[in-house]
């Protein structure tokens, strides 16, 4: 008897601190879901993008982990928060989906993260902008990847205010992202001796902004700025245009632009703009190779977003491999533990509320004359460190830190 019970007692410390067993991975596989916008106002800067830079993530792991394959899926949530959570419960409940990411538009990653806290499942949001994700509304399984409205206001708010921009009005999309936007950069316009004159809000999506730009010309304000993003921003830029705001003496400020917005409207159309983002393809010679890979598979270069998913994945995945298991809890933990160094961001450090917080940049759109062709659009102004550009986890109101 003594010898079985010590022969029960070493089986039982070999389970617990040994290699991981093949019961480590539910299912007998990882799925990632990518649950995005395939075809409406964020498609061109995440979409099918996305999806690819998962594939690619995968790809570059080895395809396994934990001696098991990895599965992407995908699904087009069309920026309505009830399919997003519809969805999101049908790959949990019945296809085993462990982690989903990308999404964009902020009201759909607000809910589908309390779809993983109800479910014990991580989600990593490389497409929503709202700080409240790790904020007031964060989650022990939520992670919030990209960046957020307030290293948007900390970068192009402050800059733009530094430069002479000190009265503002916006112009904002009415739902989570755009509220959490108008309300950063308010913040930061006031904290620099600015001052709000003035706001309105538009319908999600919106391709008449008439109304919206009149109202602006009417407050004087100097700066008008575009608390929207994709499709909204290109069509408001377009028709400030048409409207003479410019040549009427105030000044755009697109508060979340990407490069393929850029792409759209065309230098002409876009010289001077300044914006932030969190990473730009022609950084350095990494950042230009992995570009060049992407463009081959999508036809064009990735956006922020696109890139961002790319990097989450990677460090799901790395962070199974680390922790010797798939259950939810244990990788949480173990991503909050570890670095982020990969294209996307050097030096990366997740927050405890799950915020990852990395160096952002301050962009100026170049000129015609100043561009060497197609993608080449951007002016790295400044960089801003991780610490300044996102907030303090401390003072975020995020309950899983307090």
């Amino acid at each position: 008897m003594f010898k079985h019970t010590l022969l029960a007692s070493a089986l039982v410390a070999t389970l617990a601190s040994g290699p991981a067993t093949a019961d480590a991975i539910s299912g007998d596989k990882i799925k990632i879901g990518v649950l995005t916008d395939m075809a409406a106002v964020y498609a061109d800067l995440s979409g099918t993008g996305s999806v690819i830079a998962a594939e690619m993530a995968v790809q570059d792991f080895g395809g396994t982990v934990l001696g098991k394959p990895i599965e992407v899926v995908s699904a087009d949530h069309q920026n309505k928060a009830d399919i997003a959570v519809s969805k999101a419960r049908e790959w949990i409940d019945a296809e085993g989906v462990d982690m989903i990411t990308d999404l964009v538009t902020s009201s759909v990653a607000l809910a589908v993260q309390e779809v993983g806290r109800e479910k014990n499942r991580v989600t990593m949001a490389t497409g929503a902008a709202s700080s409240q994700l790790t904020g007031k509304s964060c989650s022990p399984r939520g992670f919030h990847w990209a960046y957020d409205t307030f290293s948007l206001a900390n970068g192009t708010g402050t800059a733009v205010v530094k430069n002479g921009g000190d009265s503002w009005f916006f112009i904002t999309a009415d739902y989570a992202f755009g509220h959490a936007l108008e309300g950063d950069v308010s913040d930061i316009v006031k904290a620099n001796g600015g001052t709000v004159v003035g706001a309105v809000r538009h319908p999600f999506p919106s391709s008449d902004f008439a109304s919206f730009l009149l109202q602006a010309q009417a407050s004087g304000a100097k700066i008008v700025g575009l608390a929207n993003a994709g499709s909204d921003t290109i069509n408001a830029i377009k028709q400030a245009a048409e409207f003479g705001i410019v040549e009427g003496g105030q000044n755009l400020a697109g508060l979340l632009m990407f490069v393929t917005d850029i792409h759209s409207l065309g230098l002409k159309a876009a010289k001077g703009l300044y914006m932030t983002t969190g990473w730009y393809w022609d950084l350095n010679d990494e950042t230009r190779a992995w570009a060049a890979r992407f463009e081959q598979k999508a036809g064009k270069k990735p956006t922020m977003i696109q890139v961002g998913t790319y990097s989450a994945v990677l460090s799901y995945l790395k962070a199974i491999e680390k922790a010797g298991t798939d259950e939810a809890g244990a990788v949480a933990e173990t991503l909050r533990s570890m670095p982020v160094n990969d294209v996307f961001a050097k030096g990366g450090m997740v927050y405890a509320n799950g915020r990852m917080a990395h160096d952002m940049y301050l962009a100026q759109v170049k000129t015609p004359a100043q561009s060497s062709g197609a993608w080449d659009y951007l002016n790295i102004v400044h960089t801003i460190p991780a610490r300044q550009a996102f907030q303090d986890p401390a003072k975020s109101g995020c309950a899983v830190i307090n």
